[in-house]
């Protein structure tokens, strides 16, 4: 869907705000305008597109990834908008579902514009993630979006002994990890990592830091070195900040009063099993090799949950299982 395409332009790029895509056609399909959303304050998605559009746009079909807002904030309403470039058409993927800003279908629909919407639900178990998910299941959740991600051999483990871990997964499996949090708002680490292996943490596509970058987060109490590397500010990346608690609720609030949505849990076992034993995890990013490791550290920790029965069991639904060179990506969700 080009529309979700140019959605992924913005993604990670846009909060507080959606990372909407949308695209206008005429009536035989030729693409007349197309936009994304663009930084805090700058033009939403239906108005870069309205405007590439020009006079055109009138008897045209908009597609868009996010129902169409119908408030004043930053930026006037895009549901007006479109009825005053004389949209004759709207397709919205999901419905917007905030309390001043949704509501964008009705009002298109009652100023005669042809509305169908949503075709899908926040929550939907598809193969193909679209860039407003974590947006959106963030305003229903009431927290960011916490996608975990780890990496590990067969037998569950991310590390030898000696913390060596950079072998585990092959280099196709690390350069999509450096694709994947470019679209990211936020990465966060536990300190003992920060202490341990003093990440980066920055995307890095092709090997050098790009423009497009996470802000980046230690959680802990802790005390970290000035020259610890997440701290410093790079080419394009802001100095990373230190969350000093260990309470995942306290900390998922300070994200969100930052106006975060998503973000990427990096984090070594022991955070990794906390957020899971709180039911913090939505969704599962897993990169699994076709490696065994006699001993090691495991790639996921036990929260501080001591025995267990099978009613702690938590189980995630399989959105998709794909090749990573010669390693598996496997992305689940709650």
């Amino acid at each position: 869907m080009l529309a979700d395409e140019m959605g992924w332009h913005a993604a990670g790029n846009t909060r507080p705000n959606p990372p909407v895509g949308c695209v206008i056609v005429d009536s035989a399909g030729a693409i007349l305008g197309r936009g994304a959303t663009e930084p805090a304050g700058g033009r939403h998605a239906e108005v870069v597109a309205l405007q590439a559009a020009g006079a055109s746009a009138a008897g045209a079909t908009a597609y868009v990834t996010l129902e169409p807002c119908n408030h004043t904030g930053r930026t006037g309403p895009c549901a007006e908008a479109l009825i005053a470039a004389g949209i004759a058409e709207v397709h919205y993927l999901f419905a917007d579902p905030g309390k001043t800003e949704g509501g964008g279908g009705q009002r298109l629909h009652a100023a005669g514009v042809t509305v169908t919407g949503p075709y899908l639900e926040p929550f939907h178990l598809g193969e193909h993630r679209f860039s407003v998910e974590p947006w959106l299941r963030a305003a229903h959740l009431g927290r960011p979006h916490v996608t975990l991600k780890f990496a590990s051999t067969l037998n569950g483990l991310a590390a030898a002994t000696d913390r060596t871990s950079q072998w585990i997964t092959g280099p196709t499996a690390r350069a999509d990890v450096h694709a994947d949090r470019q679209y990211r708002e936020a990465i966060l680490v536990g300190t003992g990592t920060v202490l341990a292996d003093d990440p980066q943490l920055t995307a890095r596509p092709g090997g050098a830091e790009g423009p497009r970058q996470p802000l980046r987060f230690a959680l802990g109490q802790r005390e970290l070195p000035t020259n610890a590397r997440l701290l410093q500010a790079g080419t394009h990346a802001p100095a990373g900040q230190l969350l000093a608690t260990r309470d995942l609720h306290a900390a998922l609030a300070e994200l969100r009063r930052q106006g975060i949505s998503d973000v990427l849990v990096e984090g070594g076992p022991e955070l990794a099993g906390s957020f899971l034993a709180h039911g913090l995890v939505d969704e599962i990013r897993a990169y699994l090799a076709p490696a065994w490791l006699p001993r090691g550290l495991p790639a996921l920790g036990a929260g501080g949950i001591g025995s267990t029965s099978i009613t702690d069991l938590q189980r995630f639904a399989t959105r998709s299982v794909q090749r990573i060179g010669e390693d598996i990506l496997w992305l689940a969700q709650r």
